[in-house]
């Protein structure tokens, strides 16, 4: 386990925190199941299941941001994260397994006594790895702007509604509603 590279992931996410250090492990552990490597383009996707604090150590070490479109947020509340290579094909959908989760509330009372235990657990104790058949989501999609009526700003023309003829990004939409 290389701890100059989580040293890096705490800089990037701002501190070091159980949830950054799950993250970190969980990631690791895909990755390597995918024989994958951080993604340069859009060669990895990663569907992350909360917006909790390892899901920073997913875009760090994966190389997967919302930017390039192949990191998908699903509001679920769990921490599971599946990694899709699309070389491959291959989807790995790594979690917590749960029985290490009881062993870190009985044994880390503390931040980072708990930190310390993620860390330094074997893959085997820490994750639940398994291979699942998803659908590999399209590549990202680039789009013309449009100009809104209302506020001036640009907006992709995939988001704009038009009402009344005017052609509005949401929020302006969501005004104009309102006021009716």
């Amino acid at each position: 386990m290389s701890f100059a590279l989580y040293k890096e992931v705490v800089k990037f996410h701002g501190h070091s925190c159980p949830g950054l250090a799950m993250g970190y492990r969980l990631t690791i552990a895909a990755l390597k199941k995918l024989d994958s490597i951080r993604s340069k383009d859009e060669e990895i996707v990663a569907i992350v299941e909360n917006d909790a604090c390892g899901t920073d150590a997913v875009q760090y070490l994966s190389g997967c941001t919302f930017g390039k479109g192949n990191f998908i947020f699903r509001d679920f509340g769990k921490m599971v994260y599946t990694f899709i290579c699309r070389k491959s094909g291959r989807a790995i959908r790594a979690s917590r397994n749960p029985e290490f989760l009881n062993h870190l509330r009985k044994n880390g009372p503390s931040r980072e006594v708990m930190i310390e235990l993620i860390l330094k657990s074997s893959d085997k104790e820490f994750t639940k790895l398994e291979e699942v058949q998803i659908e590999l989501p399209p590549k990202a999609q680039l789009y013309t702007n449009v100009v809104c009526r209302d506020c001036g700003e640009t907006a992709m023309e995939t988001r704009i509604k038009i009402i009344d003829g005017r052609k509005l990004c949401i929020p302006c939409a969501e005004k104009t509603k309102k006021s009716f």
